[in-house]
């Protein structure tokens, strides 16, 4: 039994004249889980991700949304010092840095000191990076986070977290911006992803490109219709076909030119959150 379309919202939630908001982001800056992993034979600082496509990814967010879209990228706090110049190119840009752990160590397996030392060593790298950054989101590696780590947000000032889970305004006045795993390249692109596709009803196989851009594309239109939220997530090292691109650029290009889709980085979304509580209960968030 099919169920009904959602209904429209009675009023935008979102800054006029949006009726839906959109995060572009990206992950993984570098060999950060690599060597973390002792997986890595290259020279350090050499990662084709962030030396050959990430500079292209830029490329097409400028090309798009008039002055360019800006987007939000969860950076390894280790790689700050290995990559300045790319740190640089999105800060320039006007793109966001945020945090995807110290070296992408798998946040919901970390012990209560494993996780501290993680924020402790990450805000240092930060403070001698002097890169311009400040993290203000962060997006835990895996996609869970841990009881404790709500209070340790509170204590180092972050005002968002970006996990697995259900949009809204989560405890110690930090605000839930998830992503899903459909909405994320991944998903369909990685083999080790199958356990994860099996379980969201997609199948085991790797899927293709085409099929990617498909879904996002319904769930776009969705978001619009119902007025919601959505996070994208592209990651610069799959980035590796034509066909990849192609979809990268078909996305960045519907969600551009819809004048109905506030597209910005996290930050600024949940800033609005933050400065708009009545529109955003906090119950709509575990």
């Amino acid at each position: 039994m099919s169920m009904p379309p959602s209904p429209l919202p009675s009023r935008s939630r979102w800054p006029p004249p949006y009726r839906a908001a959109i995060a572009f982001t990206m992950d993984n800056l570098g060999e950060a889980q690599d060597v973390l992993q002792n997986t890595w034979s290259r020279p350090i600082g050499t990662h084709p991700a962030v030396t050959a496509q990430l500079p292209r990814m830029l490329a097409l967010l400028a090309k798009h949304g008039g002055g360019g879209l800006r987007a939000t990228y969860f950076a390894e706090a280790w790689s700050l010092d290995v990559y300045p110049a790319a740190v640089r190119a999105l800060t320039d840009a006007g793109h966001e840095v945020a945090w995807h752990g110290f070296q992408h160590e798998v946040w919901g397996g970390l012990g209560d000191e494993e996780e501290r030392a993680s924020f402790e060593r990450s805000w240092e790298a930060v403070a001698a990076a002097d890169a311009g950054v400040r993290y203000a989101g962060f997006r835990p590696p895996g996609g869970r986070i841990n009881e404790r780590t709500w209070g340790l947000l509170r204590e180092y000032g972050v005002e968002y977290v970006s996990p697995l889970g259900e949009f809204g305004m989560g405890r110690e006045g930090v605000v839930v911006l998830p992503f899903e795993w459909r909405a994320v390249d991944a998903f369909w692109y990685m083999e080790k992803f199958a356990g994860v596709r099996k379980a969201c009803g997609e199948g085991e196989d790797v899927r293709s490109p085409g099929e990617f851009k498909k879904w996002l594309m319904g769930k776009i239109d969705e978001v619009v219709r119902t007025g919601g939220f959505m996070s994208i997530l592209f990651h610069p090292f799959l980035q590796t076909s034509e066909e990849k691109f192609e979809v990268l650029e078909e996305v960045l290009k519907r969600i551009s030119e819809d004048g109905e889709i506030w597209v910005a980085p996290c930050m600024e979304i949940a800033g609005w959150m933050k400065a708009h509580p009545s529109l955003f209960p906090a119950e709509s968030a575990s």
